[in-house]
This record gives C-alpha cells, sequence and structure tokens, in this order.
C-alpha cells in the first residue's frame, strides 16, 4: 500500500498531498505488506534519481550560506558553485560545468519521492546527527561538491565551537563524524543506499576550531556490494594536511529502515 502511496505523492503537490494522508491509520502503514512495497519501491530508484526529485519548499537546504559563514568559507564555496554553472550563448545552454552542489536535509528519507511527507509518518522526531543543531555556526557547517566523471567530491566543512575537543581545537570524534558523512555521501552517489563498514582515520595535524577546511573524497573501487572510498582533510589551499582516511561502504536494501524483517 504505502508503496503504491509514494508514487502517487511524487504527482501530487501541497494540500493534495495532505489530503491523499488523511484516513490512512499508522498501522495500515507499517503492516508487512506495506514494508514489503516500500521496500520495493525505494530499491527501484537509481543513486542519481535520488538527489534529483524536486523538494517541498518546507525542506530546508542546509548547505546554503548562512550568516555564520566565514569569508573563506563564502570564498571556497563561490569558487566551487562557479565550476557549476552552465554557461550560455545567445540565451542557449553551452556547456555545463563539471561539479555539482548537493541538497543537505535533516532526514535522509527526503530523498525519496514525497519523502518530506513520509519522514512525518516513519519516525517523525529523527534527524540526521550532523543536521540537528538549531544555531547556525555552532557546529556543522559544510556543503558537498560532487563530480560525477571523475567520481570525487569536495567539502567545504567549518567546524563550530561546539565541537571543540582539546582547548581550541575539534574533537577528534567530530572529524570522523564528518569524514563518515563526506565519504559515505559520495558512496551513495555512485552505489545507491549503503552503510559504513569500515572507517579507518589517521590524523596529521590539529585541526583548530572556527577554521575552514575541504574534505577530499575519491572512489577507489567498487566490488559488488562493496564501496571503497579515499579521503583526505586539508586547508583550503591545500598546503596543510589535517587527517587521512578509507572507507568501505556495503549496498543495502533499505526495507529494514522501515521495520520490515523480510
Amino acid at each position: 500500500m504505502l508503496g503504491h502511496l509514494a508514487r502517487r505523492l511524487g504527482s501530487l503537490r501541497g494540500q493534495q498531498i495532505s489530503n491523499a494522508l488523511k484516513g490512512i491509520s499508522p498501522n495500515q502503514l507499517l503492516s508487512k505488506e506495506t514494508h514489503r512495497h516500500l521496500q520495493s519501491s525505494l530499491e527501484t530508484i537509481s543513486p542519481i534519481s535520488m538527489t534529483l526529485w524536486p523538494f517541498s519548499s518546507q525542506s530546508r537546504d542546509f548547505s546554503q550560506p548562512n550568516s555564520s559563514w566565514s569569508p573563506e568559507m563564502h570564498k571556497v564555496y563561490d569558487h566551487y558553485t562557479a565550476l557549476c554553472d552552465t554557461d550560455t550563448e545567445n540565451g542557449e545552454e553551452k556547456k555545463r560545468g563539471p561539479w555539482r552542489k548537493l541538497p543537505s536535509y535533516n532526514r535522509s528519507i527526503k530523498y525519496a519521492t514525497a519523502g518530506i511527507y513520509l519522514s512525518k509518518l516513519i519516525q517523525a522526531k529523527a534527524r540526521l546527527f550532523t543536521r540537528n543543531f538549531k544555531e547556525p555556526g555552532t557546529a556543522f557547517e559544510y556543503v558537498v561538491f560532487v563530480n560525477k566523471e571523475e567520481k570525487r567530491c569536495v567539502c567545504v566543512f567549518q567546524a563550530g565551537h561546539l565541537l571543540e575537543g582539546a582547548p581550541g581545537h575539534v574533537h577528534g570524534g567530530a572529524i570522523a563524524t564528518i569524514i563518515d558523512t563526506v565519504t559515505g555521501t559520495l558512496a551513495s552517489f555512485l552505489s545507491g543506499p549503503i552503510m559504513t563498514a569500515n572507517l579507518n582515520i589517521d590524523y596529521r595535524s590539529p585541526m583548530p576550531l572556527g577554521s575552514v577546511v575541504l574534505i577530499h573524497s575519491a572512489l577507489d573501487r567498487i566490488e559488488r556490494k562493496k564501496t571503497y572510498i579515499t579521503c583526505k582533510v586539508t586547508s583550503t589551499d591545500e598546503s596543510k594536511l589535517y587527517t587521512e582516511a578509507t572507507a568501505l561502504f556495503v549496498s543495502i536494501g533499505v526495507g529494514h529502515l522501515f521495520g520490515s524483517q523480510n
């Protein structure tokens, strides 16, 4: 039932979707049959299309610039945004840049068709860990740009004051979190739904709080359901190396995320 509902909601807008949900109980939505339909429906969504669905205006894109961003953060953001732009000549598209900015929401489910509405029905209080801080600039400020042709991405990351470990420096766990987030973003972009299987990190130099860094991630290889990603964290001019990492992600079905046991 929910699989059919998700497809139907994808063609609706605003109040139409709210009306479509009326009269549907949680038990109906979360039955075993529903889980099977939902898993089948979501697993047909390709990795690329998961990031292309139109989103409701109610969804906030946390990757957009805000008042907490430093001049350096804005400068690097503008640099990569320029690489995403489409050049035009005589009003016609001529060439598209190699990079693309990915939106960032506080729940991954919002990438699916009508996801903003489904997220209100399934674990409605859940939030992405790196996007659950209400005050901008206090923790994880970041934006990811992906290069599909080169199978790599760059994250511009500004570390807020709530991420302190050693006095004046970013906590190692916070660095691991943003590395897992960025490498996982690239893996899911290339391979679809994934989960982290292994993350190896070498901390090369302390990272000052408030600093802006680049997180470079690139595909190493894909072996069946396994996606291997390499990563390094540098200063924005790439003259200083803060961290190096390798990550392994495993492709998964998404049914269990919605309670399905099958």
